[in-house]
C-alpha cells in the first residue's frame, strides 16, 4: 500500500502538513518522495537504519537502579526540514544570545556591574549552585567562558520558535547530529536529489579550530586533549568520537598531571607531553580535587592552578555553569538588552520566577496548567507536568516551591511542533525539539541545524533519550534554489 497522509493527525503545529492537510512548500519534495514508497519499503528502510546504528556502535547509556545500560541510539529516518530563510534568523539570534551570556558570565566573575545596576538580582547569584568563587578575577582567553553551547529550541502551536533553555556546562549530543547525517545518506539517498541540505560534517574541524584559538601563544600547533570521566559516562561515545574526529588524544584524569611550574602534561609511552588545551567533559566539582571535591578521582590535581596561570586553556571554562540555570534563563532577554542594547531575536518561553511573590502566587494558583522546573536539573528530571500531574504531586511541588522559591520557575505548556515519524509501517506525527550547537572562539559559529530530538511515544512531549526519546537528521535547505 502506498503511504498516504489523509489520516495523518496533527495535534499542534506540524512542520510538514498544514491543518488543511496540505504540504508546506519546503516539504513538497519530501512528501513526493515518501509517496513513492509502500508501507513495507518504509519499514525496511527504518530497519536498515537500526542495523547500521548497531554496526557503527552508536550508543548512549541509561542509568537505572544503579546500573549502566548501553543502548543503540534511537533514530528515525525521515529528516526534519527547515527553510534557510527561517534558519538565518535563528542563527543570528543564537549568536546574539551566546555573546550576551559570555559577557554576563565575565561580569559576574569581575565587577558584577549588572547586579550593581539593578538589572540582575543579587539573590539569584547568592544561591547559585554553579557560581565558583575560585574563578573570581580570572581572565580566560578571549574573555570567553562558554565555548561550546547547546541551546534547546521549540516551536509553539502558532509556529513561533522559542529558546527553552541554554546548556553551557558540558552540552552533549553533537556526535549524534553528525552520525544522523551519515545514516540518512545510507538509507535515504534519493532524497538528496530533491534537496541540498547545508553540511554539518565540518563541525569537528570547527571545534578543533575553536579550541586552538584558546591555546597559550607558544606554538603554532597546540596539543589539544579531550578529558572524559571514562567509559561508564553516558556520553562516552561522544567523547571518543570527537577526539577521533579532531585527531586529539582522549584522556582520563589519571593520564594527566600538573608539574611544579603549573604546566599540564600527558603521560605517553615516549614520556610526558605538554597539553595546551583541554576540552573537558567532566563537571566542575570533579575537575580538580585540590579545589573542588577532594574525593574526586576523575579530575587532575592542580588543574585549576595551571588554568589560573594561563598555562592551559579549559573549554568550557570552570564557572561557566553559572549561566546554565533555569532561573538565569528567565533573565536572558534583560541580559541581552543590558550588554548589547538589543532586543532578543529569539524569545524565551513565558516564564514565571517563583522567587518573586506575585509570580509565585500565580504559579501556586495555576499549578494544574503549568510546567514547573527546578533551577539545575537536566534530562527532563525533577519537573512537574501540571496538566497531567495528580493532586498529590501538585501539593508536593507547592511545598517545595514555598520552601525554596528561588529554585523554581514555571512555564505554560508549549504546543511543541510535530514532524512525520516512522511508526511500524506508517507515518505519524511526533513532537520534536532542536539543539543547535554554538562555538565561540575568535568568531561565533552555529551548526547548520542541530540535534532534533523526537518524542517517540504518541502524545509525549518528553524528547530525552533516557526517557524514551529518539532523534532525526535536521536539514537546513535553501528553498529559493530548489
Amino acid at each position: 500500500m502506498p503511504i498516504e497522509f489523509k489520516t495523518y493527525e496533527i495535534p499542534t503545529y506540524d512542520e510538514v502538513m498544514s491543518r488543511a492537510n496540505r504540504a508546506r512548500n519546503h516539504a513538497i519534495p519530501l512528501l513526493r518522495t515518501l509517496r513513492e514508497f509502500d508501507d513495507e519499503e518504509l519499514e525496511t528502510r527504518q530497519s536498515a537504519a537500526d542495523m547500521a546504528i548497531k554496526e557503527m556502535g552508536i550508543t548512549f547509556t541509561v542509568y537505572t537502579e544503579g546500573t549502566a545500560i548501553d543502548r543503540a541510539w534511537p533514530f528515525d529516518i525521515v529528516p526534519r526540514i527547515i527553510p534557510k530563510s527561517e534558519w538565518d534568523v535563528v542563527e543570528a539570534g543564537l549568536k546574539q544570545r551566546v555573546q550576551a551570556l559570555n559577557l554576563f558570565i565575565d561580569d559576574l566573575y569581575h565587577g558584577q556591574k549588572i547586579i550593581t545596576d539593578g538589572v540582575f538580582p543579587r539573590e539569584v547569584l547568592a544561591k547559585s549552585k554553579n557560581f565558583r568563587p575560585q574563578c573570581v578575577g580570572i581572565d580566560p582567553p578571549l574573555g570567553i567562558w562558554a565555548h561550546i553551547c547547546g541551546s534547546d529550541l521549540v516551536r509553539d502551536s502558532d509556529g513561533t520558535i522559542y529558546v527553552l533553555e541554554d546548556n553551557l556546562r558540558v552540552p552533549s549530543g553533537v556526535s549524534y547530529m553528525l552520525e544522523n547525517r551519515l545514516i540518512t545518506k545510507r538509507v535515504f539517498p534519493e532524497l538528496f536529489n530533491e534537496y541540498s541540505p547545508l553540511p554539518v560534517d565540518g563541525y569537528p574541524s570547527q571545534l578543533f579550530d575553536t579550541l586552538c584559538d584558546l591555546a597559550p601563544k607558544r606554538k603554532s600547533s597546540p596539543e589539544v586533549a579531550v578529558l572524559t570521566p571514562g567509559i561508564y559516562n553516558s556520553a562516552y561515545f561522544e567523547h571518543a568520537y570527537l577526539a577521533q574526529q579532531m585527531g586529539c588524544e582522549l584522556v582520563e584524569g589519571r593520564d594527566l598531571f600538573v608539574d611544579k611550574k603549573d604546566f599540564v602534561y600527558m603521560h605517553t609511552i615516549a614520556g610526558p607531553r605538554r597539553v595546551d588545551v583541554i576540552y573537558r567533559r567532566i563537571d566542575d566539582e570533579f575537575m580538580d580535587p585540590e579545589v573542588f571535591n577532594k574525593e574526586s578521582i576523575l579530575g587532575v590535581p592542580g588543574l585549576m592552578r595551571a588554568w589560573k596561570a594561563g598555562n592551559v586553556a579549559l573549554a568550557n571554562a570552570p564557572g561557566a555553569g553559572v549561566a546554565d540555570d533555569k532561573v538565569v534563563y528567565a533573565f536572558v532577554p534583560e541580559i541581552i538588552r543590558y550588554y548589547l542594547d538589543q532586543e532578543a531575536l529569539i524569545p524565551n518561553v513565558q516564564t514565571y520566577r517563583c522567587m518573586f511573590e506575585e509570580e509565585r502566587r500565580y504559579v501556586l494558583e495555576h499549578l494544574h496548567e503549568l510546567v514547573v522546573k527546578p533551577a539545575n536539573e537536566s534530562g527532563g528530571y525533577g519537573m512537574l507536568m501540571g496538566p497531567s500531574a495528580t493532586k498529590a504531586e501538585r501539593e508536593t511541588f507547592a511545598k517545595l516551591i514555598e520552601q525554596d522559591p528561588r529554585n523554581y520557575i514555571a512555564q505554560p505548556m508549549v504546543g511543541i511542533s510535530t514532524v512525520p515519524t516512522v511508526v511500524g509501517r506508517n507515518l505519524e506525527a511526533r513532537h520534536v525539539d532542536l539543539r543547535p550547537f554554538i562555538l565561540s572562539g575568535s568568531s561565533i559559529q552555529v551548526t547548520a541545524g542541530g540535534l532534533t530530538r523526537v518524542a517517540l511515544r504518541k502524545g509525549s512531549l518528553v524528547v530525552n533519550s533516557s526517557q524514551g526519546g529518539g532523534s532525526k537528521d535536521t536539514w537546513i535547505v535553501d528553498t529559493g534554489v530548489q
